[in-house]
């Protein structure tokens, strides 16, 4: 069993990192989970994991240097692959070098988690979306990321991949009930979970800690947990998730 699983927000500061790696941590819990930082242009999964000195990171990979098992690295309970930060690595690294880099890690896996750039600006930006079999989508609690969210979805399922649900994050109060009727309607999925604000966040993230490692009672560590719970793993193969990666419609927009 695997599924390749992108995680999604169509901007910015949604908190996605901190999404991955939480979603990641839970559904270890009773999985085989490898988190992948897709986001090879602003990659900051290495800093929340505490691998800032990781010595082989995807951006060796996609550059041909290294296979993808010496750029995974056990943490927390999962299997992680970080990317570099380096502009110069991220300007020469092919990203079609990541459709076999899916491929391989799906060998060994019951979830790939593909943490994905924040914005849709590029095609090697979309990618990770189009790679996956489904997408969480992260979004703040505002009609604004709403409509970024549904572009997501829109670029999702015009390559061929479902809306696993949808993640409402740093919530202050609850979320309105009109929003998240919206949310599932235009995005025909469900809302997995509500994450609240919460000041324990920014404290995970300078120890270079993950969320459920750093403060693991939390209330925003629980609907995490809670979310996990929510989500349904899909049973496929790894056979399947290669030929998917390695045949996949490149897109040709941003």
């Amino acid at each position: 069993m695997v599924e390749a699983v992108a995680v999604a927000s169509g901007k910015g500061g949604t908190g996605k990192t901190t999404t991955t790696l939480a979603l990641g941590m839970a559904l270890a819990e009773e999985h085989d989970v490898t988190v992948v930082d897709a986001d090879t242009g602003m990659a900051n999964l290495l800093f929340h994991a505490g691998l800032g000195d990781a010595d082989t990171t995807l951006h060796n990979v996609l550059l041909g240097d290294a296979p993808v098992d010496a750029a995974t690295y056990d943490r927390f309970g999962m299997r992680v692959v970080p990317c570099g930060t380096s502009l110069a690595a991220f300007e020469a690294a092919d990203p079609e070098r990541l459709r076999e880099a899916v491929a391989a890690l799906a060998r060994d896996t019951d979830i790939l988690l593909l943490d994905s750039p924040a914005t849709l600006g590029s095609k090697s930006a979309v990618l990770p979306v189009v790679l996956a079999d489904r997408t969480v989508v992260v979004l703040e609690p505002t009609i604004p990321a709403l409509s970024d969210g549904l572009k997501v979805g829109e670029y999702a399922t015009a390559y061929g991949t479902d809306v696993a649900g949808v993640l409402f994050n740093k919530i202050e109060g609850s979320v309105d009930d009109e929003l998240v009727e919206r949310a599932e309607r235009h995005l025909d999925a469900p809302v997995l979970g509500t994450i609240p604000e919460s000041g324990v966040v920014p404290g995970a993230i300078e120890q270079d800690i993950p969320l459920l490692a750093h403060a693991p009672e939390s209330a925003a560590a629980q609907a995490y947990r809670a979310a996990a719970d929510r989500f349904e793993v899909q049973d496929s193969d790894a056979g399947t998730i290669a030929k998917h990666a390695r045949s996949a419609i490149q897109p040709q927009q941003p």
